[in-house]
């Protein structure tokens, strides 16, 4: 397998101090978080392609969270996919490949039917992807727990846009996956997934954990892809400890 390994920021981490720590570990690339003091407007591109440059270190992005891309309201809905788009035109300007989305709505469940909001999801996922693939930048769309396209509806995705998938293993496990059920999804679905969230966790809940601290069998997982798979694998640890990243890197690199 020739992945490649990363780990994604979290909010009150300064970016060059990751960048320079990435580099320092070992890492491929930071997954840098396009939300709160790095959403893109606190972003300048220049300073954050040439830290990455001098760091030696590959770019990838979290886009924003919470924008309704599904929204059943029109100019809400057109307005997040304006600014998920300018937040790709703002990770390609500074030298990111990939950015992991969120296909998801707020919209209020006892008024709006699932078929309205996962189409307006869907054409969005798609405008996006579209508009992405002109910079050359790859749209990996999250598994959501709980939300209108959990892993378990992750078909739709798949057949109704050419988007790729970031598979996170926290929130699979909230929606009843256990290692087996995630073995045999990637299993299934590696030619679509491209990017992970490996998120560790003990229990149904979105932990976070150090990587190896929870009771997730990644060995499995990645048994179930194939030898060629050339995808990026990051480390979502809920920490400001670069301690714990360290160690979860040296267990992530001796499962690989």
């Amino acid at each position: 397998m020739d992945a490649k390994t990363g780990f994604v920021t979290q909010i009150g981490m300064e970016y060059e101090e990751a960048f320079e720590i990435a580099d320092d570990l070992g890492f491929d690339y930071v997954e840098l978080m396009m939300d709160g003091a790095t959403e893109r407007q606190h972003l300048d591109s220049d300073a954050v392609r040439v830290r990455a440059e001098e760091c030696d270190i590959g770019l990838a992005v979290h886009l924003p969270f919470a924008l309704d891309i599904g929204s059943p309201f029109e100019h809400v809905r057109e307005g997040a996919i304006r600014e998920v788009r300018a937040a790709v035109e703002t990770a390609s300007a500074f030298g990111a490949n990939k950015g992991v989305l969120h296909a998801s709505s707020r919209a209020w469940k006892p008024a709006w039917d699932v078929e309205t909001v996962g189409s307006n999801i869907l054409q969005s996922v798609r405008e996006i992807d579209e508009f992405a693939a002109d910079l050359g930048f790859e749209i990996c769309v999250e598994n959501i727990p709980s939300g209108w396209f959990s892993i378990h509806d992750f078909d739709r995705i798949f057949d109704e846009t050419d988007a790729s998938m970031t598979l996170d293993t926290g929130h699979a496990r909230i929606d009843g996956l256990d290692s087996g059920g995630m073995a045999s999804f990637v299993g299934e679905h590696s030619d679509r997934i491209s990017h992970f969230h490996l998120n560790d966790t003990r229990l149904a809940k979105d932990e976070h954990l150090p990587f190896g601290a929870g009771t997730i069998d990644f060995r499995d997982i990645f048994a179930a892809l194939p030898d060629d798979w050339g995808g990026t694998l990051s480390l979502e640890v809920f920490t400001l400890e670069y301690g714990y990243i360290e160690t979860s890197k040296t267990y992530l690199d001796k499962l690989l």
